[in-house]
């Protein structure tokens, strides 16, 4: 190993730290901290947003990089993937000037801070001059990345969340989905009729006891609270550090299924981060490929495995006893069939996975149209409701429940939303060759146990890190890359091969 490539792992362990440590002020912000207090939190989280720049854009890490590349032939394969997401991660960051940095960073925090109060209140006027600010920042981040990876600007943003993510690829994945959409939808749906209708067993559901239960699910799949925290919050994510994860949700006392689906996504993404390759902690080689890999990690968990009936047969005792409930409604049939209810719906977070997809096409064409300039945010409320129409053939009634659900614009995080439906295909490719070399996952999860279904995605995923990309992942663990069949596959046998 040279001494520059050393220089450099000591480097970018200390970029990871202040990274970590911005997140975790992210994480009060939307938690904890007091509502008046974001003016004050985004200048912190300004300065080490800088600092990390400053560092990442520095002549003296320039000059490492290219030294140790010079004497790459004395690394290992990981050392040499490391230092090639190194050189990615230094083109990324020097293609956007500090001066836009700082105001990209203070305009998001801003513009979050207005979304937290403008979503309950369904106020789309309020945040609108805030977002149109917002996207300006956002197209010329955009450009200049554009530049520096030689790809459109859609892609530049895309890429940083999914590396080498193309838009050819996505029409292609989104529009052929499109289209098998609807007569599946119908075909489902008709199925659906002929079955008993799935009801809600008997509230109210208090939120302590929904922490309760959701504490103990997250438990099953192996969440340690020892390293951990449940909290909730506006919109849910999952953050923190692999030595102290910090999942959320949001509770309806009227209903306990959201929030606990909800804290088992985000504890599908904790797991992910706690097995990723220890000695590889701080490193870019130790992080994920991309977040297509992540998504399906949480999918994973919250629809392939905790949707399925060997789950729910032993979930379904311990949700009646968390609520002292009584009755049809609390049998495992009953809450199978409302696990794998499906229905055109409003909220992305909600939906189920049959539609899901829909949402992230209609978010990933409408912000594509506003990078491209060809929609004015002005504009967005209507486009919405077209693009509702057109994929599910139902309109909101509200922005509350249409263009201001979600976070993500409003936080800066532009490109996004494609990796949603990248990783729900992956996890249907992983799941299904899973089970297929390890029977005990089935059986495991008809137990409450997660361990075998973990130990597989510790062995072919998590401890694989970024060493590989996504599809060598996927090729590795699946014998192919990326193939929406998988899913295509899964939806047709547990909707209509498997209803009831």
């Amino acid at each position: 190993m040279s001494a520059h490539y050393q220089e450099l792992e000591a480097r970018f362990r200390r970029l990871s730290l202040i990274g970590e440590a911005a997140g975790m002020l992210r994480w009060d912000m939307s938690v904890m901290m007091p509502d008046k207090s974001s003016a004050a939190r985004g200048e912190q989280i300004t300065a080490l947003k800088l600092i990390a720049h400053e560092t990442l854009s520095s002549n003296e890490l320039a000059d490492l990089l290219a030294a140790a590349e010079d004497t790459a032939d004395v690394l290992d394969d990981w050392q040499t993937r490391n230092l090639q997401l190194m050189r990615r991660r230094w083109v990324h960051t020097t293609a956007v000037p500090a001066d836009l940095l700082d105001a990209f960073t203070r305009t998001c925090m801003q513009t979050e801070s207005v979304w937290r109060t403008a979503r309950p209140d369904n106020d789309f006027g309020t945040i609108l001059p805030h977002l149109e600010t917002l996207l300006g920042l956002v197209r010329e981040t955009a450009t200049a990345k554009s530049e520096a990876l030689g790809v459109p600007p859609y892609e530049a943003l895309l890429d940083l969340y999914e590396p080498g993510g193309r838009t050819a690829q996505l029409d292609a994945l989104f529009d052929d989905y499109a289209a098998f959409l609807p007569p599946f939808l119908d075909r489902v749906l008709e199925r659906q009729s002929l079955r008993p209708q799935p009801r809600l067993p008997d509230g109210p559901f208090p939120q302590g006891r929904q922490e309760d239960l959701c504490r103990r699910m997250a438990e099953a799949v192996g969440f340690d609270f020892a390293t951990g925290r449940l909290d909730a919050t506006l919109h849910p994510f999952s953050g923190g550090i692999p030595e102290d994860s910090r999942i959320t949700t949001r509770y309806d006392e009227a209903d306990f299924t959201s929030a606990l689906m909800g804290v088992l996504h985000e504890t599908g993404h904790a797991m992910y981060e706690r097995g990723r390759p220890a000695d590889w902690r701080y490193q870019p080689v130790g992080d994920t490929p991309g977040l297509g890999m992540h998504e399906s990690q949480s999918l994973m968990v919250e629809m392939q495995a905790s949707r399925s009936r060997a789950f729910l047969d032993w979930a379904a005792p311990v949700m009646q006893s968390a609520f002292d409930g009584s009755g049809e409604g609390w049998s495992a049939d009953n809450l199978y069939r409302l696990a794998t209810q499906v229905a055109r719906s409003f909220i992305r977070v909600d939906a189920d996975e049959v539609t899901y997809p829909a949402h992230v096409i209609l978010r990933y064409r409408l912000e594509r149209a506003m990078i491209d300039g060809d929609l004015q945010p002005k504009d967005l409320p209507g486009a919405w409701q077209d693009q509702m129409k057109q994929l599910l053939a139902i309109s909101p009634p509200d922005d509350r429940r249409g263009c201001l659900q979600d976070i993500h614009w409003y936080d800066g995080a532009w490109g996004y939303f494609p990796t949603y439906s990248l990783g729900a295909m992956a996890a249907a490719q992983l799941f299904a060759s899973a089970r297929k070399s390890d029977k005990d996952i089935e059986a495991g999860l008809g137990r409450g146990d997660f361990v075998p279904l973990m130990r597989w995605l510790r062995t072919n995923v998590h401890n694989l890190g970024a060493r590989f990309t996504t599809n060598e992942i996927l090729e590795r663990a699946t014998g192919r890359p990326l193939d929406p069949s998988a899913f295509k596959e899964h939806l047709k046998t547990r909707y209509l091969e498997e209803a009831q």
